[in-house]
């Protein structure tokens, strides 16, 4: 949309190819994210590159969750989440996480984790940050709603490997 309210259009008055949106925005490098969530005391996780700082005061992040997930309604029954900053040894779990249809009991038994101090979520071990957050909002985003939260606890690693990166379309690491 343009400041006037008015549909926004490439110059030809086309729309704007999916494919080419999507290899266009492959450029963008990005950090590796797990988010996970427990609901009816299952496991809920998935692989997100779409992690965002919103605000500083209240600390604010921001995850963007495609409607046609699984976890989708998960993170929407969930009151808190958990955010894993990747590492790149971590390349493993963030493929195994993002692979549609994989079986939910029991998805995170070959992951090396622990549970959250204060909302009992699943952090990967072998990531370089953890947040915990505790849902403020959710916005819609066309395919995926955009869900907003106030993190509630952090840590980082101490002397931190290369982190696990994402571009056009392949895992990289970078560090």
């Amino acid at each position: 949309m343009t400041s006037d309210g008015a549909d926004a259009a490439d110059p030809t008055g086309q729309p704007v190819d999916q494919a080419r949106f999507r290899a266009v925005l492959g450029r963008f490098a990005t950090g590796v994210t797990v988010v996970t969530c427990v609901v009816d005391n299952a496991d809920h996780a998935m692989t997100a590159n779409s992690l965002t700082s919103v605000s500083l005061d209240p600390p604010l992040v921001l995850i963007c969750v495609e409607r046609e997930t699984r976890f989708h309604e998960a993170i929407l029954a969930a009151s808190h989440w958990g955010v894993s900053v990747l590492s790149a040894s971590a390349r493993g779990a963030a493929t195994w996480l993002a692979t549609r249809g994989r079986p939910l009991a029991g998805q995170l038994d070959p992951i090396a984790h622990h549970r959250a101090s204060l909302t009992d979520v699943a952090l990967l071990d072998d990531a370089l940050a953890w947040l915990e957050v505790r849902t403020t909002a959710v916005h819609d985003g066309g395919d995926h709603s955009i869900v907003v939260g106030e993190v509630v606890s952090l840590d980082l690693a101490e002397d931190p490997p290369p982190a696990l990166t994402f571009f056009r379309g392949r895992y990289a690491h970078l560090g």
